[in-house]
C-alpha cells in the first residue's frame, strides 16, 4: 500500500504543477505556450486557390503541389501572420473531375483584400523553348514547356549590365537554381544550342535570350526591359518564392474575432458543464470510486491541455469537441472497472482484492474499446478534411491519455486508500446505485 501512496502523491503533485503551468502560461500575454487558436476561434481570413495542373506532367503533379504549398507557406510567414496554416486539398468540380486546391488560413488577418494582394504578388516563373511552325507563307512562333520553373529556384539577386543605350547600365536579375534545377538547366541548354529559351513571368515573356552554349552551374540572367525599381521588386518577389504552377483565387471568407470569441466561450462552457455532470454522476452512482474517477479525469484534462500547449496543437472548435468526447471514453473505462469490482465484492472478496481483480477483468474490454476508437480516429485524420483532421488529432490523443487515466491513475488512487480488509462501510463505499451493492 505504501508504494501506491507514494505514486498517488507524485501523481497529484504532477497534476497540480501541470494545472499551474496551464493557468500561468495562459494568463501571461507574452508566453510562447499560450493556446494556438485556429481560424474559427481566433478570427481571420481563409483563401482558397485553384492550382492549374494543365501544363504539369501527371507524374510530377504531387511534387509540384508540395512545392507550391512550401512557397506559399514561406510567403505567408514573411507576411507576418501568426500561426498561418497552408494546406493542399482535392475537391470535386462541377464537371465531375477533381481540382487541386490550396487553402490558406490567416488567423488575425481580417482585411481580405490585403491578404489577397500580399499573396498575389508572388510570380510564376517559367522557362520555355521557342518553336516555329510554317503554314504556307506564314511562320507562327510558339513556346513549349521545359519543366524548368520557379519550383527549382534557390535565390535571386540584382546586378547591372550593359544596356542598349551606350554609357548606361541596364538592371538585370541573376537567378540561381537548386541542384535539381541546375542539372535540368544544363540539360536544356546543352540540347538546344542556337534555340531561344524564353523566360516567362506570370504567363508573359519578359526575356527571350538565345542559347549560345551549355550553361553548367545552375545560374541564369533575366535581362528584360526593367527599371531599377521593377528589377528590385522582381528580386524580392522571386526570393519570397516563385510559384511552380499558376494559381487562381476561387473563394475567400472572413471570420470575425467576435464569432471566434463566442466559439471559445461556448466550447469552454460545454467542457465545464460536461465535466461537472460526468463527475456528479460518477460520485452519486459509484460513490468513492466515482470520486476517485473524477480526480483522475481532472488530471487527464490538465495533462491534455498541457500537451496541446507544449506540442503545440492548433486548437479549433472541432478539436474542442474531440477533447470533450474523449472524456466519455475515460468514463466508460471507469464504469467497466467499477462494475467488475462490484461483482467481486458480491462474491465475498475483500475490498482491496476486489479492486485488483476488477481492474484485471476489465482490462481486455478497455483495451479493445480504446484501440477501435484510436483506429477510427487515425482513419478520420488520414482521409478527412482539415476540419475533420482537427477533431481526429485531439480525439486520438485524448483517447490515448484517457486510457492511461482510467487504467493507471484510477488504480493508483484506489489502491493507495482501499484497505486489505474492510467492513460494511467499505462495501457501501465501493458499491453503486441506490442499494448497498
Amino acid at each position: 500500500m505504501t508504494r501506491f501512496r507514494v505514486f498517488a502523491i507524485v501523481a497529484l503533485a504532477v497534476g497540480f504543477l501541470l494545472a499551474y503551468f496551464v493557468w500561468a502560461t495562459q494568463a501571461n500575454p507574452t508566453s510562447s505556450y499560450r493556446f494556438k487558436l485556429g481560424l474559427d476561434l481566433a478570427g481571420g481570413t481563409e483563401l482558397v486557390y485553384k492550382a492549374d495542373m494543365s501544363q504539369t506532367q501527371p507524374s510530377e503533379q504531387g511534387d509540384a503541389l508540395s512545392a507550391l504549398r512550401e512557397v506559399i507557406d514561406r510567403r505567408v510567414n514573411l507576411f507576418g501572420v501568426a500561426e498561418p496554416l497552408v494546406q493542399t486539398d482535392q475537391a470535386s468540380a462541377l464537371s465531375g473531375t477533381t481540382e487541386d486546391r490550396l487553402i490558406v488560413d490567416l488567423p488575425g488577418v481580417t482585411d481580405i483584400n490585403a491578404a489577397i494582394a500580399a499573396l498575389g504578388q508572388t510570380p510564376t516563373l517559367e522557362f520555355k523553348l521557342a518553336t516555329t511552325t510554317t503554314v504556307g507563307t506564314t511562320t507562327q512562333v510558339g513556346f513549349i514547356t521545359t519543366g524548368l520553373t520557379g519550383r527549382y529556384l534557390s535565390s535571386a539577386a540584382l546586378q547591372f549590365g550593359s544596356g542598349a543605350t551606350a554609357g548606361l547600365s541596364a538592371p538585370q536579375v541573376l537567378i540561381n537554381f537548386n541542384s535539381d534545377g541546375a542539372k535540368l538547366f544544363e540539360k536544356i541548354t546543352s540540347e538546344n544550342i542556337g534555340q531561344t529559351l524564353a523566360i516567362f513571368l506570370d504567363g508573359q515573356p519578359i526575356s527571350t535570350p538565345v542559347i549560345k552554349e551549355a550553361i553548367p552551374g545552375g545560374q541564369a540572367t533575366i535581362s528584360g526591359n526593367f527599371t531599377a525599381t521593377q528589377a528590385r521588386d522582381l528580386v524580392k518577389n522571386l526570393n519570397f518564392g516563385a510559384l511552380p504552377i499558376p494559381i487562381s483565387l476561387e473563394s475567400s471568407s472572413a471570420v470575425g474575432p467576435t464569432l471566434g470569441s463566442a466559439a471559445i466561450n461556448a466550447g469552454v462552457m460545454a467542457g465545464l458543464i460536461g465535466f461537472a455532470i460526468i463527475a456528479l454522476f460518477m460520485i452519486l452512482w459509484y460513490r468513492f470510486p466515482g470520486f476517485i474517477a473524477a480526480i483522475a479525469l481532472a488530471e487527464y484534462l490538465t495533462f491534455m491541455l498541457a500537451i496541446i500547449k507544449i506540442v503545440p496543437i492548433t486548437l479549433t472548435a472541432s478539436g474542442i469537441a474531440g477533447l470533450i468526447i474523449s472524456l466519455g471514453m475515460a468514463v466508460d473505462a471507469n464504469v467497466l472497472i467499477f462494475e467488475r469490482t462490484k461483482e467481486e465484492l458480491r462474491e465475498g472478496k475483500t475490498p482491496r482484492e476486489a479492486v485488483h481483480i476488477g481492474f484485471h477483468r476489465a482490462w481486455t474490454a478497455i483495451r479493445d474499446g480504446h484501440l477501435t476508437m484510436i483506429i477510427s480516429g487515425i482513419i478520420l485524420f488520414w482521409l478527412g478534411t482539415s476540419i475533420v483532421q482537427g477533431f481526429a488529432l485531439v480525439f486520438v490523443l485524448g483517447t490515448l491519455f484517457s486510457f492511461v487515466s482510467a487504467v493507471t491513475l484510477s488504480r493508483i488512487f484506489l489502491l493507495a486508500i482501499v484497505p486489505e480488509d474492510g467492513g460494511g462501510a467499505w462495501k457501501f463505499l465501493l458499491g453503486s446505485g441506490i442499494k448497498n451493492i
